[in-house]
């Protein structure tokens, strides 16, 4: 039985995951490198210390000053949020009331930092609704490994196989299958792979059709 739910929080949650897509090659520009939508694609919800290592393997460049490239991402990414606004993933509103009113716990399990997260949950309206928000600087080794939901539990109080975890894309959803959770994908910018298929309890094109699983 599901006694609590777990979500990621970008391109999850909340359509956010699209302007990551757009930053990192942006930010790689400005820099002197050229990144790929693929490319792109494959930074969703990397972790450290995941994030700077496949950067630099993939420019094949031991000197990538990652730190300096990840700011300046995420003042691009504060000046897209800004000019067009935060949105909220359909059903999410929904979603986290009908859980809500079942008494499932409710956590999020997001490879952004403690400030952003709360400050974009506030600003939306979603804060009050999780149990616990677990970030990517409260753990050791971000997603894809299993950490940030092997803390999420334990924030929870339970074992990963009484927590469904929901994510978007193929890092989080490595994470979270190695923690031991029943992973749900509802897909943003790909759909899965035969491989991440795999490793799902379910996949839904979007929030509003989890409300099934728990029927």
């Amino acid at each position: 039985m599901i006694q609590a739910v777990i979500f990621d929080m970008d391109g999850t949650l909340i359509d956010t995951e699209k302007y990551y897509r757009i930053c990192w090659p942006q930010a790689l520009a400005h820099f002197g490198y050229t990144m790929s939508d693929e490319q792109a694609l494959s930074m969703r919800s990397l972790g450290q210390p995941y994030a700077p290592e496949h950067l630099k393997e993939m420019f094949q460049d031991p000197d990538l000053d990652y730190p300096a490239i990840r700011v300046y991402r995420k003042q691009l990414m504060e000046e897209y949020l800004e000019r067009d606004g935060i949105q909220i993933k359909p059903g999410a509103v929904e979603l986290l009331e009908y859980l809500k009113e079942k008494k499932i716990q409710r956590a999020i399990a997001t490879a952004t930092d403690t400030e952003r997260a709360a400050r974009y949950l506030k600003q939306i309206g979603l804060y009050e609704y999780f149990d616990r928000i677990i970030c990517a600087n409260m753990v050791k080794c971000g997603k894809p490994s299993p950490d940030i939901y092997i803390y999420a539990c334990q924030q929870l109080g339970l074992a990963p196989s009484a927590c469904m975890a929901v994510e978007d894309s193929p890092n989080g959803v490595t994470s979270a299958y190695r923690a031991g959770c029943q992973v749900v994908m509802v897909p943003d910018q790909t759909k899965p792979d035969a491989e991440l298929q795999k490793m799902l309890t379910a996949c839904v094109d979007s929030l509003d059709q989890m409300k099934t699983l728990f029927e």
